[in-house]
């Protein structure tokens, strides 16, 4: 019975099934198989009835599903247009997307219906066919005449730069082979202006080849000759007229002025305009000076309406010079100064010392609260004469208390304490301050500078406060064993020992920094800011022993090889740095931090291996090792981070720190050839 029921519902699906194939023609064979899948066009570029179409459209018919490529040819596809004329053009299949393309072999009438056919000869894959020819429709557009929307510069413009670019926007995309010399001019009267024609994104432009006469009416013209890209022309030529501006800049002031004695020979020459000018006209070639026919060499830059002259080098004594701003300088409108502006002036007799850089620099914000405010000179000075009392820091009327040091050519002024928040300073030299010969500055040097608005501090960083200021601290001892070790732009201190425990100075020099002792008698007060240094420093190795943010990750042995995140890192021991490089990766964050809380030794091996590796935008000043004895920094190690050591460090030969060596009890001894840099 079963049997006979299954046999029964398989002849009806077999004969429904076939029936099916009849009624669609797509039957693909006698025996039961789901039938195949007729191909039919589901959508066409331009859509049936569409309107406006371009001239140069490509007719597209896309299937639903893959056809038969081979059976896609000129007779495969119909377009018929005017008086019932096919089109000729080449078909194409996509197998990409299922798609057939007619290109016409030129462009299509205006404003006519076309009728599309893609025949029913093409097939699927299967060998299916279309069933019926697929028919559709489009219009193209009427004739539309190109107009000109919009002129840069407006039609009856005024005051136009002389510099200026031309432009007309089309309201429809032109021919760019149609937009050139002979239809798009530019005339002064009856004369021609030379210039050079381009067109893009329906704007064409007109570059004159020089700068347009000052006060002049120009008029320019886009001719019929201009078409879009159906080849329609304008209606007429379309014209307009601007005028070019007549105000020239001038120079208001200069400094010095002219026919000035006396000047400094650190004198930077400025020039100040009437109107803001072009920066890229304010070069060595229109700003310069001259001692007779000698040319000085400077540095030339502009900012608001001032040019500024910076000689090379100083300016010698008793010499006129010859400044000059030519007419090659121009306003932002291109508009040059009339004639050449020449002054002169004669520099003093004798050679007066000048301030030449202040750090932080005049109206500076965001200071560190612990900046030391520094005054460079154009020449050596007397130290006696740089004091509390001639270099001095005020917030307001209120001064503020700190040490004044001299070195090189560089007075610096070390707060006793950080500086308040949000808070505006003025910073004075005097003309108490004088070179050797007794020469004093030409007036008093002030200087404004700003602190931010909150303690910026990097997250999780250790504050050392005034201890930043050294690239070694030690307590009872610093000494250079042997070779031309450095210490560059920090100091060395030592507290409380005395100055003759410093040795080996030189061969080992300082640069950009000096030597503090703790019975320093000049300048007055060292002993204080160096008691302070290692207060600060206390804090410092107390803060980094008991950080507990983030939690701690225990570390034991040798850490080389490894590659560590910003974090706290915690040895209940020693740490080694030995069989491979330590590489601290800051994954792109700049204000990465690591503590290294260390209980007892830390040693590094250096040379084949054992050096400290920053990555991934790490900082030197943002490590911290913080030891609960000494530190070795092995032979040619080169080494990275802050050492807080509770008794002493030492640096083998030939090993480099860009950091700091900080020892609160103890000695730090360089051994041979070493260098320190500040981080």
């Amino acid at each position: 019975m079963k049997t006979n029921q299954s046999k029964l519902w398989m002849t009806t699906i077999v004969a429904f099934l076939s029936f099916a194939a009849i009624l669609t023609g797509c039957k693909k064979d006698d025996y039961v198989e789901p039938v195949s899948v007729c191909p039919v066009v589901v959508s066409t570029n331009p859509l049936s009835n569409a309107t406006m179409v371009p001239l140069n459209q490509v007719i597209s018919a896309t299937f639903n599903e893959k056809m038969d490529p081979a059976t896609f040819s000129q007779a495969s596809f119909t377009i018929i247009g005017v008086l019932k004329a096919s089109i000729p053009g080449t078909v194409t299949y996509n197998v990409s997307d299922s798609s057939m393309s007619f290109t016409p072999s030129g462009k299509l009438a205006l404003a006519t219906t076309y009728t599309c056919a893609v025949k029913a000869t093409v097939k699927d894959l299967k060998g299916n066919v279309l069933q019926a020819d697929y028919r559709w429709a489009f219009s193209t557009g009427p004739v539309l005449a190109p107009i000109v929307t919009i002129t840069d510069p407006l039609s009856n413009a005024t005051n136009v730069s002389v510099n200026k670019v031309i432009t007309a926007t089309f309201s429809i995309p032109m021919d760019p082979l149609t937009m050139i010399a002979s239809t798009v001019t530019l005339m002064t009267g009856a004369t021609p202006v030379p210039g050079a024609v381009t067109y893009a994104a329906s704007v064409v432009s007109f570059t004159p080849t020089a700068n347009l006469l000052p006060g002049t009416i120009y008029t320019g013209t886009i001719t019929t000759g201009g078409t879009n890209t159906d080849g329609t022309p304008m209606q007429a030529n379309y014209v307009w007229t601007f005028t070019t501006g007549t105000i020239s800049p001038t120079v208001i002031s200069t400094d010095p002025t002219n026919n000035t004695s006396g000047v400094v020979l650190s004198k930077i020459i400025r020039a100040n305009f009437s109107v803001a000018m072009n920066p890229l006209s304010i070069t060595s070639s229109t700003f310069t000076l001259n001692q007779g026919t000698t040319a000085i060499a400077g540095t030339v830059t502009y900012s608001g309406t001032r040019a500024s002259f910076t000689p090379t080098l100083a300016l010698e004594a008793n010499k006129m010079y010859t400044a000059t701003i030519t007419n090659g300088a121009t306003n932002v409108s291109g508009m040059p100064i009339a004639n050449n502006y020449v002054w002169t002036f004669t520099t003093s007799s004798v050679s007066t010392p000048a301030v030449t850089l202040t750090d932080p620099l005049n109206n500076a914000t965001n200071v560190a609260l612990n900046k030391k405010v520094t005054a460079t000179f154009n020449m050596p000075m007397d130290p006696l004469t740089l004091t509390a009392s001639t270099f001095t820091v005020k917030a307001g009327t209120i001064v503020v208390p700190g040490l004044v040091t001299y070195t090189g050519s560089t007075a610096t002024f070390t707060p006793n304490s950080d500086l308040l928040t949000g808070t505006t300073y003025t910073a004075s030299i005097t003309t108490g301050a004088k070179n050797p010969a007794a020469v004093a500055i030409t007036n008093n040097y002030v200087w404004n500078f700003s602190t931010g608005a909150t303690i910026i501090d990097v997250p999780g960083a250790i504050v050392l406060g005034s201890a930043a200021q050294f690239g070694i601290l030690a307590g009872v001892g610093v000494s250079n064993a042997a070779g031309l070790s450095q210490i560059i732009n920090l100091n060395v201190g030592i507290y409380p020992g005395l100055r003759s425990s410093v040795t080996g100075f030189p061969p080992a020099v300082i640069v950009g920094g000096a030597i503090y002792a703790a019975d320093d008698i000049a300048p007055p007060g060292v002993a204080a800011m160096l008691n302070q240094a290692k207060l600060d420093l206390v804090a410092a190795y107390l803060s980094a022993e008991g950080a507990v943010s983030p939690a701690p990750a225990t570390v034991s042995g040798d850490q080389g090889g490894k590659t560590l995140a910003p974090g706290t890192y915690k040895s209940t021991s020693t740490l080694l740095i030995q069989n491979g490089d330590l590489t601290l990766d800051a994954q792109g964050d700049a204000n990465a931090v690591w503590i290294f809380q260390v209980a007892s030794g830390f040693t590094t091996v250096g040379g084949a291996g054992g050096d400290v590796i920053l990555t991934g935008g790490a900082q030197a000043k943002n490590v911290y090792w913080q030891t609960g004895s000494s530190a070795v920094i092995g032979d040619y190690t080169s080494f990275q981070g802050n050492i807080l050591a509770l008794q002493s460090i030492t640096m083998n030969a030939y090993s480099t720190a860009v950091g700091r060596m900080l020892a609160r009890n103890g000695s730090v001894v360089m051994t041979s050839t070493n260098t320190i840099t500040k981080p």
